[in-house]
This record gives structure tokens, C-alpha cells and sequence, in this order.
């Protein structure tokens, strides 16, 4: 799940917008376009490769670890899911940042630079623990409720063939005492 993050990580780094900032003087830089909507693209792109790496990782923790393992397994795959996105979020905010700072210093005022990702607010972190959730709990709720919908049908079938079988099954005659026909209840 880690190295799901660290990809993760690098691709929001190579997908997400990111906005022209212009510098203003010695390590300072404005919004060349204040309604620019490359912060939010920014956020979406990482919930949704959030999204993703959280359904990946839930299925290759479900196959690997829940089924076999239950509960303690699923609370790993929760606590791998949310180090993966803190480290998808790291790498995208802090792959460039040096570079950027270094040409905010030396850049004259005027010069054109794109800013480093930021990510606007944490809630996005949540969605790769989710993801892994849903869909490693999903399938367990799934497999559950099939083999519990197994166990009912097979009780059902029994007791409904036993009902079949006694119905179907004539009743015993009983032999008199003495030998003649049989007695009638």
C-alpha cells in the first residue's frame, strides 16, 4: 500500500494543474490569475487518484490478509491506506518545492513560475481509508450474506424434504396380535 502511495504520488505530481505565479520581489510571488482553478483540479485529482489507490489497495488487501485473517487484517489495510495517501500528498507537495524556492529567490520581478502542488485542505486524505473500507468490508458483507443465504437455503431444503419425504411416505401398518390383518388406528 505504501508504494501504491509513493505512485500515486508521483502521477498527482505529472497530472495535476498547477498555477502561473508571478514574482513580485525577493521570495515573493502573487496568482497571476486569482480565479484560476487549478487549485481545485489539484484536489480532485488527488481524491481521485485517492479513490483509486484506496480500491486497490482494499482488493489486494481483501484477497491477501482480511479473508484469512479478519479483523486485526482489515484495521492494517485501514492504517496502510492512510499512510499511503500521507504519502502520495508528501511526495506531490514536496517533489519541486526546493527547485521553486530556489528560482523565488533568484528570479527577478516579473518572471513567470508555476507554483508547487498544495493540497487545499486534509479532508482529501480521507478517501484512500475509505476506498480501501468500502471495498475490503464490501466484500466480506458480500461473502457473509451469501453463505449465510447458503446455510438458510440448506435449511430450508431440509426441512422442506422432510416434509415431502413424510407426506409421500405411507404410514405404517401394524400386524394385530393375532396375526390377522392389519389394526386400523
Amino acid at each position: 500500500t505504501a508504494l501504491l502511495g509513493v505512485v500515486a504520488g508521483f502521477v498527482w505530481l505529472a497530472v495535476a494543474p498547477r498555477p502561473l505565479l508571478v514574482v513580485v520581489a525577493r521570495s515573493s510571488a502573487d496568482v497571476v490569475n486569482p480565479e484560476t482553478a487549478a487549485f481545485i483540479l489539484a484536489d480532485v485529482w488527488f481524491t481521485l487518484l485517492c479513490l483509486i489507490g484506496g480500491v486497490i489497495s482494499g482488493l489486494l488487501g481483501y484477497l491477501y490478509a482480511v479473508r484469512r485473517l479478519g479483523p486485526p487484517a482489515m484495521l492494517s489495510v485501514l492504517l496502510g491506506a492512510l499512510a499511503a495517501a500521507l504519502i502520495a500528498g508528501w511526495i506531490g507537495e514536496h517533489s519541486g518545492a526546493a527547485a521553486f524556492n530556489h528560482l523565488l529567490i533568484v528570479s527577478r520581478p516579473g518572471a513567470l513560475l508555476r507554483a508547487p502542488l498544495a493540497l487545499g485542505g486534509v479532508g482529501a486524505l480521507a478517501f484512500w481509508p475509505l476506498a480501501a473500507g468500502v471495498t475490503a468490508g464490501g466484500i466480506e458483507a458480500i461473502r457473509y450474506f451469501r453463505d449465510r443465504r447458503r446455510v438458510l437455503d440448506q435449511q430450508l431444503g431440509y426441512l422442506a424434504g422432510s416434509r415431502h419425504s413424510a407426506a409421500t411416505t405411507p404410514a405404517p401398518r401394524f400386524r394385530s396380535s393375532d396375526g390377522g390383518p392389519p389394526d386400523r388406528l
